[in-house]
């Protein structure tokens, strides 16, 4: 190290230690992959620590405090997730990633066993996993060890001591800056060159889509109370406008656009799914691992599935290019946003475990995992991931509402077998209040409604239910904030859980394992309401009357206006049904007839559920590489999209009636 280096660096280190003593006399620092503070824990008096690291570090490495704070909140949103590593290796709030501590190997979905294109006519895959080679790396996710080289830090000390953390990011903003030939310090709009190499972007559309976030994080402004308890504010800096030309002396590639079918406000790829024949292990002719279809001239496109990839970014790339593996239409990447199209919208990926589905839907996997909280999806995925369904919203006319976007976890087996299954991504974790505020859709009171639905809307960084099995069975998971709400038998925090027999066919209780959605209302679902008793609430649910909790001084639901189904007249019950297939005199010659199996749940007399759609019964016919026998029936009867429980639910028109909710 030279000496004008050793003398900046000693200089750091003794700022440093000086904030970093502050934030652990005040509970902030938090031991590498441990717990984050509990929300009884005591919170840090002062509400300008992490502010004066900001502070601290842009006086030090002459970047801009607004620059670093625009950084940081694309991020993080200024969390540090109590020293967790996210799920591509990063930490702290500004992201600093290490992927030698941190990456390791995962499945895709672990988490269900379903088969994903969810369809007879076409036995199931096994799933094989790819992990990648330490050479396989990129540089975007090795960071943190460039910082602690740049600083003189140890890296545990980037990782787990917020202000080190925050130092880092400035100096390798500096570091970014110099290497560009350009001066520390001066007007923000001189750094967006910096902010685009800062994102490890490999080419140049996802590093000018970073960067122009960046941007506008700073010309906005932002103020936020992280998961800290600490008051961060960014103010707003008027008229700042990009410089792509600062883009020219990177040198980075063009990547392969293909056509996709992305707005122009985000970065896209094209890395083909493959549509390819092959042999079994038995030597049979097969194919994989999509369908080629002509949508929406063949059939509607209706929803858009949100799905985390259970597994990182590069491996889940190599089994997406697996013909024997499955598919989806769109991968988002962790750190910068990045998108990656794999299925043509009119063709049939297969990802959501039910072929109705499939057929009449498209699929984004977000790199992530359900089962760690603190491997955060950052705040760029979540910006270029509601421009992009906001684009294919508006492209294919999809609401914006909780019963067209769902999550894989709100997708319904197709029949009984296939129930207990079904895979529960994107989780309790994934903040849908914040996506849907990106989406310009915030979940809110509907004016006028009288009490008759509810919208589900609890305050994601304060609703902390307890879950377990993140790390083991029957482990308690780290506190966290959640977008889940939990239902009961009775309006009591005691009482027993509601059950879900289609899960649980044996009638066992319901549990708080983070993968159990048998009793598990999700941010923005709709619900009829049942009763009222206080501070809680009943919905109609799973065939039965659930309570929750939502309290007037912190509410869990809202009052909304919606149609409601329930049994026709003189019908005790109706029966719910995992798809909307045809009648059998639908069906051509040749093909075969798809039963309409009622699954194990009902309506009764006098229960209510709320409607998204109202569809014809329709069956895509697809079992073969040659397209030329492909059909999509579609009959007379009609049905209702409902929710049911925490998934959605199909009943026939003929079976119920139709009205406005009322109180």
């Amino acid at each position: 190290m030279r000496a004008s280096a050793r003398a900046r660096t000693s200089s750091a280190r003794r700022r440093t230690i000086r904030t970093a003593g502050a934030l652990a006399s005040a509970g902030l620092l938090v031991p590498l992959l441990g717990a984050a503070p509990s929300p009884g824990a005591a919170r840090p008096p002062s509400d300008t620590d992490l502010q004066s690291a900001f502070a601290a570090a842009s006086a030090e490495y002459r970047v801009p405090q607004s620059v670093l704070l625009g950084v940081s909140y694309l991020q993080s949103r200024w969390d540090a997730h109590g020293g967790a590593a996210s799920v591509t290796g990063g930490y702290g709030p500004m992201h600093l990633t290490d992927a030698r501590t941190a990456l390791a190997a995962a499945s895709h979905h672990s988490e269900g066993t379903e088969d994903p294109r969810g369809d007879t006519s076409r036995p199931a895959k096994p799933p094989k996993a790819h992990v990648p080679a330490e050479s396989e790396v990129p540089a975007r996710l090795k960071t943190l060890p460039r910082a602690a080289e740049l600083t003189g830090l140890p890296a545990e000390k980037l990782r787990t001591d917020t202000a080190a953390n925050v130092e880092g990011g400035a100096a390798l903003l500096a570091a970014a800056q110099k290497g560009l030939g350009k001066p520390l310090g001066g007007d923000p709009a001189d750094w967006y060159g910096a902010i685009a190499r800062f994102s490890g972007a490999d080419d140049e559309a996802t590093a000018a889509t970073y960067a122009n976030d960046v941007f506008a994080v700073i010309r906005d402004g932002e103020r936020r109370t992280t998961d800290a308890g600490q008051r961060v504010t960014l103010a707003p800096v008027p008229g700042l406008g990009p410089d792509a030309s600062q883009l020219e002396r990177m040198g980075l590639r063009k990547a392969p656009t293909g056509g996709t079918e992305c707005p122009r406000t985000v970065a896209c790829e094209w890395i083909p799914a493959p549509y390819e024949e092959f042999k079994d292990p038995n030597g049979n002719p097969d194919y994989g691992n999509h369908d080629l279809g002509d949508r929406p001239k063949s059939q509607s496109i209706d929803s858009i599935i949100i799905h985390d990839t259970e597994g990182r970014w590069e491996g889940v790339l190599k089994m997406v290019q697996d013909p024997t593996y499955v598919s989806w239409q769109y991968s988002l990447r962790s750190t910068d946003g990045h998108i990656a199209q794999h299925v043509k919208a009119k063709d049939v990926a297969w990802h959501a475990g039910n072929w109705y589905v499939n057929s009449k839907s498209i699929g984004l996997e977000h790199e992530g995992f359900l089962v760690a909280p603190d491997t955060w999806y950052t705040e760029a995925m979540y910006r270029t991931s509601a421009r992009l369904v906001k684009y294919l919203a508006k492209r294919y006319d999809i609401p914006l509402d909780r019963q067209h976007i769902l999550g894989h976890d709100n997708v319904q087996g197709t029949t009984s077998a296939g129930i207990p299954g079904m895979h529960t991504d994107p989780g309790p974790y994934w903040d849908w209040q914040h996506y849907f505020t990106l989406l310009g859709k915030p979940f809110k009171r509907t004016a006028g409604a009288k009490g008759g639905v509810v919208t589900v809307a609890p305050e994601y960084a304060k609703n902390t239910p307890e879950y377990t099995g993140c790390e083991k069975p029957g482990q308690k998971c780290v506190p966290h904030g959640s977008a889940a709400v939990r239902v009961h038998t009775e309006p009591r925090d005691d009482a027993p859980l509601i059950k879900d027999i289609g899960k649980r066919p044996g009638g066992q209780d319901s549990t708080i394992d983070v993968n159990d959605v048998g009793a598990r209302l999700s941010t923005g679902q709709q619900y009829a309401v049942a009763e009222r008793r206080g501070d809680w609430t009943a919905v109609w649910y799973l065939g039965q009357k659930a309570w929750f909790k939502n309290p007037k001084k912190q509410p869990t639901a809202v009052d909304a206006k919606g149609l409601v189904v329930t049994p026709k007249e003189g019908a005790t019950e109706v029966p719910v049904y995992g798809r909307a297939y045809p009648e059998k005199e639908a069906y051509p010659a040749g093909v075969p007839v798809q039963a309409v199996s009622p699954l194990p749940y009902k309506i009764l007399a006098g229960q209510k559920y709320v409607v998204g759609d109202k569809v014809p019964g329709e069956y895509f016919y697809a079992p073969t590489f040659d397209t030329a026998p492909h059909r999509v029936v579609r009959g007379k009867d009609m049905y209702y999209v409902i929710q049911y429980g925490h998934r959605i639910g199909y009943v026939r028109a003929a079976d119920v009636r139709v009205a406005p909710s009322s109180k």
